[in-house]
């Protein structure tokens, strides 16, 4: 790999895992942001020092500037097998999913006032549901079953002539779950034709295959800093012929859906990275596979601690696992002090409770003490066994 190695200098001799001096550092929260790859980082310099145009702007800079933009634009066309007039960027995932939703009602009024959409949906999209219901639509929200799975019937069935849009995610973010949004799509239009459907695919690019066909979707929502590129932009699949009602008004760019000149550093980035990704797809996937079953190996010896779904209907990448009498936050801070880092939830939940564990039927008290594991392609198996060892050292010593 690429990736410099992820070691920090050795300043508490307490602390941590010790390797030649150094102190293992062992990043295990990638579902919230990865480092940035080598590929984006050069792509970012190259824009900053050299094509540092407006890309609006008529002369060769500002040509060299959208010139960028539009190989980013079709590099993320190849990755969702759609045309590269169909990818519009963003400031990030949030706002494309604002876009999508509000977007697509605002510019569909007389379709109707019905959303049906997964009960686990990312905050980008349950909070916009919210805010939907208060201007009258009425949001269906569709809950696994009791063995953790959804099933395309349970939406189906929601679905009614007033039906203006599904929306659904690929991968859930705390979980690691993958809802079937093909089948989702087809059973939904097998009901009513014209409806819309939107994904919110962020946590499975590169992590499980699809394409915006397979997905069946009219919209898709994919993030940069999710696949190794910088924070800060993101991109919406908009199937040619669909109508969003723009958000953000100014000087027209991104076919005037989404007004602000382009960030084009940080696209061109995205660009690289998703190369990379496309390039790398089976060698990073093999290598987070054997890391993952690492750990599930290890996690399931460990005294008191349970691994919560069925590792054939999860990504490799995601992990989610409770420790019986430890709570969550404290064990984090624990892994923290041996270098270790994972989440106590969603990123974007600020460590509050998760209502989705809730939704998939787990106990308050149990989702207080669930940790998310999840990796990328740059995590090792000694990285693993890092967490392993701190997780046990944390039992012993938090329970006693």
């Amino acid at each position: 790999m690429l990736f410099l190695p992820l070691f920090i200098p050795l300043f508490h001799q307490d602390t941590g895992h010790l390797f030649g001096g150094f102190v293992l550092e062992a990043y295990f929260d990638m579902s919230a942001t990865t480092p940035v790859c080598p590929q984006a980082v050069q792509a970012v310099n190259d824009c900053l020092t050299s094509c540092y145009g407006n890309p609006s702007s008529l002369h060769i800079k500002g040509m060299e500037a959208q010139e960028a933009v539009t190989a980013a634009r079709k590099t993320l066309a190849k990755a969702l097998a759609c045309d590269a007039k169909e990818i519009l960027f963003a400031s990030s995932a949030t706002e494309c999913n604002n876009l999508a939703l509000r977007g697509l009602v605002q510019a569909y009024p007389r379709k109707g006032k019905r959303i049906v959409a997964s009960a686990v949906e990312h905050p980008s999209v349950a909070r916009v549901l919210e805010e939907l219901e208060k201007d009258g639509y009425d949001v269906i929200r569709i809950p696994p079953r009791k063995d953790a799975r959804f099933y395309p019937e349970d939406f189906s069935r929601a679905v009614t002539a007033d039906t203006v849009l599904v929306s659904c995610m690929l991968v859930n973010n705390e979980t690691g779950v993958i809802l079937p949004v093909g089948d989702i799509a087809r059973a939904s239009r097998e009901v009513k034709a014209d409806l819309f459907v939107h994904c919110d695919a962020v946590q499975g690019l590169f992590k499980t295959p699809f394409t915006v066909r397979t997905l069946g979707a009219d919209l898709v929502t994919v993030s940069g800093h999710k696949v190794y590129a910088p924070k800060g932009v993101g991109a919406l699949y908009v199937r040619k012929g669909v109508r969003l009602h723009p958000q953000t008004i100014g000087g027209g760019q991104e076919n005037g859906i989404r007004s602000g000149t382009e960030p084009v550093p940080l696209i061109a980035a995205f660009g690289a990275a998703v190369q990379h990704g496309m390039d790398n797809r089976e060698e990073d996937l093999a290598a987070v596979r054997e890391v993952s079953d690492y750990l599930r190996n290890g996690l399931a010896q460990l005294p008191g601690v349970a691994l919560h779904f069925p590792q054939e209907i999860t990504v490799p990448h995601i992990i989610s696992v409770s420790v019986q009498g430890v709570r969550s936050e404290i064990m984090l801070h624990h892994l923290e002090s041996q270098g270790v880092y994972v989440s106590s939830g969603s990123a974007c939940s600020k460590g509050a409770q998760s209502t989705v564990l809730r939704t998939w039927g787990l106990a308050d008290a149990t989702a207080d003490q669930t940790l998310r594991i999840s990796m990328g392609y740059t995590n090792t198996l000694q990285q693993a066994q890092a967490l392993l060892d701190g997780v046990r050292s944390g039992i012993e010593r938090i329970r006693r």
